[in-house]
């Protein structure tokens, strides 16, 4: 069982690492294994709406996306942190969720996701909801910890200071992990859930002309 963690943060070592990192050792203690991408300093354009990858099956861009989308689709779980910019997440990796799940056609349900914020005082309840809103149009479980998941911290390695924000890591990462854990089995025992699709509406009504 493996969880891909996405790294926003274009400091190599800063706040958002000292919240990850928490968490790896906790996913290591429950044989959990992980995989750090750090994506906040490369160079992600965002999506431009070609409409390309319904016929490619991967992003039109071949860069770092497509090489996520890959680890994505083996992982069963996805863990996305991101400092907080401007009561917002770092524009790199919104480019980069915004390709990465509109491109990926693989089936992304009952992977377990998370989203993990660092701020130095305010925006992580709005960067927080904004993340978990990739995982919810897309059948992923959203794992939950004993606060948001937030860490809090301004100069480098300032979060190390943030007991009880370490102390929602761990506890997301157990949570994380024992849903991981729960659903690999309910698989076995249930298998997954039935999906009903219907015809898409765009609120757009001929029959008013």
């Amino acid at each position: 069982m493996n969880v891909l963690i996405i790294n926003g943060s274009p400091r190599i070592n800063g706040n958002t690492s000292v919240a990850v990192n928490e968490l790896v050792r906790t996913f290591e203690a429950e044989s959990i294994e992980t995989e750090i991408c750090q994506i906040g300093g490369k160079d992600i354009r965002g999506c431009i709406a070609c409409g390309k990858c319904s016929k490619l099956g991967c992003c039109v861009f071949n860069d770092e996306v497509n090489e996520l989308a890959a680890k994505f689709e083996k992982a069963d779980g996805l863990v996305l942190a991101s400092p907080v910019y401007y009561a917002s997440a770092n524009a790199t990796l919104i480019a980069c969720l915004d390709r990465l799940f509109y491109s990926s056609h693989f089936d992304k349900t009952m992977k377990v996701g998370a989203s993990v914020v660092i701020a130095r005082r305010g925006g992580c309840s709005a960067t927080f909801d904004e993340l978990n809103k990739y995982f919810t149009i897309c059948g992923m479980p959203v794992a939950s910890s004993t606060y948001w998941n937030s860490v809090h911290g301004r100069i480098q390695g300032e979060a190390e200071f943030d007991t009880e924000g370490l102390c929602t890591m761990r506890n997301l990462a157990h949570n994380m992990s024992f849903l991981i854990k729960s659903i690999a089995l309910g698989k076995e025992k249930y298998g997954m859930p039935e999906i009903e699709y219907d015809k898409p509406t765009h609120f757009v009504r001929d029959d008013l002309k």
